[in-house]
């Protein structure tokens, strides 16, 4: 039996497999709403000589962010699924949330890179789902990852400043 071409250019026979898609990039799409939210708040409350660069970094982030959730957004949509409004939100980064102490950069900068670790496995789950059946969005999502991992370098460096062994662990590993 002949598979046909769906209105999202994904096989009919893999129907159920864009529904996992659309709910994973829904994920997604909240995992970088939450890190809009933490990094405006952190590129604000940071303090202190040494946070000024990070703050800034932070600030910048934003909008690729931004970026990434219309994007996702803008998938969800062509997908055949519908983008979720803030009602359905649930916050889970416990990481990036701002540090009781304002001066605190060496935690705020473990959980950013936390935090892009998250995003870099849940954008590598998607590549793995979309495989044979959905190339447009797992290109996307090799782009997204991409621009996580570079995220995650910068901070990396940052840490180094800090504790470099830790640094080099989580550049190497």
């Amino acid at each position: 039996m002949p598979e046909t071409m769906t209105r999202s250019g994904v096989l009919a026979a893999d129907q159920t497999k864009v529904r996992e898609i659309i709910r994973e990039l829904t994920r997604s799409y909240w995992m970088e709403l939450e890190t809009v939210q933490n990094y405006i708040a952190n590129s604000v409350n940071l303090e202190g000589i040494r946070a000024k660069e990070i703050r800034e970094s932070l600030a910048e982030d934003v909008d690729a962010e931004l970026g990434h959730a219309r994007r996702l957004a803008e998938r969800i949509n062509v997908l055949g699924g519908t983008v979720p409004g803030s009602l359905e939100f649930r916050a889970e980064q416990r990481a990036i949330q701002p540090p009781k102490d304002n001066t605190d950069v060496v935690s705020l900068v473990r959980g950013v890179i936390e935090a892009e670790d998250q995003a870099i496995e849940q954008y590598r789950k998607i590549i793995e789902i979309c495989d044979q059946i959905d190339w447009a969005t797992q290109d996307m999502c090799i782009e997204l990852m991409a621009d996580e991992q570079s995220h995650r370098r910068e901070f990396i460096s940052y840490l180094a400043e800090y504790d470099r062994d830790e640094a080099r662990r989580l550049a190497t590993g």
